[in-house]
């Protein structure tokens, strides 16, 4: 498995993109939540690792939470599928795969700007843009040959954490989360995890995680880092944009 770290940013930063990757799964490529502005996101991350993707080469998305940093390009990313690229021959809807309280809340998130559009004459609807499916922590979820399992977080609102197993190797992936043992453990089953660190009740303060075991140190990237995130306060390793990770 490679995975490509797309933002290692929070809401508030101003240096980088929001937290995202894409992971070159069996089955083709799955990103992992999607910042404003996705188009950029792709291009800056791609270009520093000679991967020549972009939205019109990502069938499936996975949202973890609808905070704005983490599914604002989604906008983008259906405009382009539908009206540009989809005219192609073939073109199918993206997947979206997310939680039953995400799903509830999308439209609502989504409709404002994408309802209507001078392209049709009738009111346009989520599954115009996008082929959600239902991911939840009860089952496993099959997405581009992944298998995908998810666990929620204690973030504000509706927030999962995932791992994503290829076959051989498994990644975690924290989702926003304030610190809690009970997830690290459930993440401790991968051989990376990628956790967040930032301030407030939210997140997950650096200090929690330098508390943590060696062996744990050891496995652990960090992201969703505020810009002044100092590295000297932890020995575990902050991601950059454009970094591939590879499990094998």
């Amino acid at each position: 498995m490679r995975v490509l770290i797309t933002g290692v940013g929070d809401a508030y930063t101003k240096e980088h993109f929001g937290s995202s990757a894409l992971v070159e799964a069996p089955g083709g490529y799955v990103l992992i939540d999607c910042p404003d502005p996705i188009h950029r996101v792709l291009k800056e991350a791609g270009d520093a690792a000679a991967w020549d993707v972009d939205v019109t080469g990502v069938d499936d998305i996975i949202i973890t939470h609808l905070h704005g940093d983490h599914s604002n390009g989604l906008e983008s990313f259906g405009f382009y599928r539908r009206f540009v690229s989809g005219r192609s021959p073939g073109a199918v809807r993206p997947r979206v795969h997310t939680t039953p309280p995400v799903i509830e809340h999308l439209w609502r998130k989504l409709s404002p700007a994408m309802g209507s559009h001078w392209a049709s004459d009738d009111a346009m609807k989520l599954d115009d843009y996008f082929d959600v499916r239902v991911i939840d922590p009860d089952h496993e979820a099959h997405i581009a040959g992944l298998i995908v399992r998810c666990r929620f977080t204690g973030h504000p609102i509706p927030t999962i954490g995932l791992l994503l197993n290829d076959g051989g190797a498994t990644l975690g992936w924290s989702g926003d989360t304030p610190f809690e043992h009970a997830h690290v453990q459930w993440l401790d089953q991968a051989r990376l995890i990628v956790h967040e660190s930032n301030l407030g009740d939210a997140h997950t303060p650096i200090e929690d995680l330098n508390a943590l075991p060696d062996a744990l140190h050891a496995k652990i990237r960090l992201i969703h880092l505020p810009d002044n995130f100092d590295p000297a306060s932890t020995d575990m390793q902050p991601l950059r944009e454009g970094e591939v990770l590879t499990l094998e």
